[in-house]
């Protein structure tokens, strides 16, 4: 029997192969795990880091296209640039429809002051803001130019030597133009803008106007003729914004628009 209280004698060194080995001391051990608990973790934080901020490079933005795709979804809709003139005096129901819509559509859509400031009085008073002047509009393309109407905000839609240069630049080009209201006849037909058909306010000058610069005055709230829509007034305006939409976003998109703020109107 040992003593009470005696100890074992430390091991001595351990031969494997014939070749004396030191045993490991605990801390170094406890060392080693520790280092490779943090090495592990570094990792984890680098693949994490990378990932969260790398979602901006083209490779990330593909792999992710090509994920969404993959799960039936589809590339979102092209948006359409919009440019809404405004004058003093132009009718602010046909504005604020046209604006609304089109922009629930999801277009980009600018509203250009042709006065010498951005602060607009429209027909019935309303003071509305506009986005910027029409001199600034110059030299951009545009997806479509849509006029409201009013008197006498179309007499000095009409006077605006920058928007008219724009309008022709669009005509010229085939890109959409629309207008509500006296617009039609004041702007478009005094331009040369029409194409065959057209509609506008239903007062007998505003009529033969347009009859006059096309081949015929139409009895419809809406009309489209190629790369030109017209319309017949605030009451209309509603379906006028409705179509521009069917026509810039298709219209499956127009009705579900059209449901959303719970309209009847008939798209034709």
């Amino acid at each position: 029997l040992k003593p009470r209280g005696s100890r074992r004698p430390a091991a001595g060194p351990r031969i494997v192969g014939g070749t004396p080995r030191a045993p490991m001391p605990r801390t170094t051990g406890r060392w080693l795990l520790f280092a490779a608990a943090l090495w592990g973790l570094a990792a984890l934080l680098q693949c994490t880091w990378r990932d969260a901020f790398a979602g901006g490079r083209p490779e990330h933005l593909a792999r992710r296209r090509a994920v969404s795709l993959a799960a039936g979804g589809a590339p979102a809709a092209a948006v359409r640039r919009v440019l809404v003139p405004i004058a003093q005096d132009s009718e602010e129901i046909e504005t604020a429809c046209i604006t609304d819509v089109l922009v629930r559509a999801g277009a980009e859509v600018t509203v250009a002051s042709v006065e010498p400031e951005l602060q607009v009085r429209m027909s019935r008073g309303l003071k509305i803001v506009a986005d910027t002047l029409i001199g600034d509009c110059a030299g951009q393309e545009w997806d479509a130019i849509v006029l409201p109407g009013g008197m006498p905000g179309a007499e000095r839609l009409a006077d605006c030597g920058a928007l008219t240069a724009l309008l022709k630049e669009q005509g010229e080009a085939r890109r959409l133009i629309a207008a509500v209201c006296a617009s039609p006849a004041v702007v478009l037909a005094e331009h040369g803008l029409l194409d065959e058909r057209a509609t506008c306010y239903p007062a007998d000058k505003f009529k033969k106007f347009v009859a006059a610069n096309c081949q015929g005055w139409w009895d419809s709230p809406v009309v489209v003729d190629r790369k030109v829509i017209t319309s017949q007034g605030p009451g209309t305006s509603l379906q006028f914004a409705l179509k521009l939409v069917e026509v810039l976003y298709g219209k499956a998109k127009a009705e579900e628009l059209a449901g959303q703020l719970l309209t009847k109107t008939v798209l034709t």
